[in-house]
């Protein structure tokens, strides 16, 4: 903690806690936090409206001893209930908006019953401010392994297997929550706020090891609605890539069954193929809606990796990877689980001959 001020910590200090405690109204969690914090509010979204309209429509005096009674009956029920259980060494760190009341009030009870409590200097504010310098300058420490390959080609399965396997692994439609294409939606998971996936981001970021490689999909400036730091972007570009092949007939195949949910939903599925009317036209697209109409799912598949998939994955590549002429290939015959972890374990079994063949040569 801030040696001149004991009770103070600082966004570098996170990992010092035991918990983090974010103690602002749930709207305001839900739409960004410190990852790992728990929301313990002070005031909940329909107490801090009474509070403010209370200051500003009528005397402001009245509001804090509104606020104040609010304020100190939800810490005494975050005391008896989340905090309960804690003994004499826990380490909280608290935060609000700016470090401000809200924090502060907590702290000062979670240190008078004898808890080691801080408040996290400036707030939600300073940490915001945090995570974006940090995008800027974090992904230009590491080396990155570029995992590219047309769709359909269970780039995100080999991610898996890497990460099952201990490689570092920044799985960015994970923390995305969407597979990057116009069908990349899935169901009932819809994507974080743009501030909560910086976050989510940074976090998995300041954790890798500079000195190792990590693997990362290729992927285009946006996925789905959230936009990728263009520091990243630019550092992936430079990375080696590695190209994962498999037959058309075994990627219908995968696709089919990793995307279902529009199988049973074609109202839907109609509702996203109709986004490409811009780019293919009405005969076009009256062929892949009457497919649907048709449950003709291989052919329907099929139809759009030949003539969309294919076509904007290789322009994109082409023209944001320069390592992908040179790239190393994955040959896939199937997509199976199995046949996808003996790829991996090949995968894993050159790079290591690359690192000890590079050591013994310098």
């Amino acid at each position: 903690m801030n040696s001149r001020h004991p009770g103070i910590a600082t966004v570098a200090q996170l990992d010092d806690f035991d918990e983090v405690i974010d103690t602002r109204s749930p709207s305001e969690y839900a739409q960004d936090h410190v990852p790992g914090a728990i929301n313990c509010p002070v005031l909940d979204d329909e107490e801090r409206a009474r509070v403010g309209t209370l200051y500003t429509r009528a005397s402001p005096f009245d509001a804090r001893k509104l606020g104040a009674a609010l304020v100190s009956r939800n810490i005494a029920r975050h005391i008896e209930t989340r905090f309960a259980s804690h003994g004499r060494q826990w380490r909280p760190l608290v935060y609000c908006w700016r470090g401000g009341k809200r924090s502060a009030a907590m702290a000062h009870v979670l240190r008078e019953i004898g808890w080691k409590a801080a408040q996290l200097e400036g707030g939600y504010k300073t940490y915001r401010r945090e995570v974006i310098t940090q995008l800027e300058t974090l992904p230009g420490r590491f080396d990155y392994l570029v995992v590219c390959g047309a769709t359909g080609s269970a780039k995100s399965r080999l991610l898996e297997r890497l990460a099952e396997r201990g490689a570092q692994v920044l799985d960015l439609e994970r923390l995305a929550r969407h597979r990057g294409s116009v069908l990349g939606t899935l169901p009932d998971d819809p994507q974080p706020p743009q501030r909560l996936f910086d976050s989510v981001l940074w976090n998995t970021l300041r954790r890798f090891d500079a000195s190792a490689p990590v693997f990362v999909e290729a992927e285009s400036r946006k996925i789905g609605q959230l936009q990728l730091p263009s520091a990243l972007l630019a550092r992936m570009r430079e990375g080696r890539c590695i190209v994962a092949q498999a037959p058309v007939a075994e990627r219908v195949r995968f696709l089919i069954a990793e995307y279902r949910h529009f199988l049973e939903d074609p109202k839907g599925l109609k509702a996203k193929l109709e986004c490409l009317t811009s780019l293919y036209g009405r005969e076009v697209l009256k062929r892949w809606l009457a497919l649907v109409d048709q449950c003709a799912w291989d052919e329907l598949v099929a139809d759009l990796l030949l003539n969309h998939y294919d076509p904007a994955y290789r322009r994109s590549t082409l023209r944001n990877y320069p390592d992908i002429a040179g790239a190393r290939v994955l040959t896939l015959d199937r997509l199976s689980p199995d046949a996808i972890d003996v790829a991996v374990d090949d995968l894993m079994a050159d790079l290591s001959h690359e690192a000890a063949h590079a050591t013994a040569g310098s």
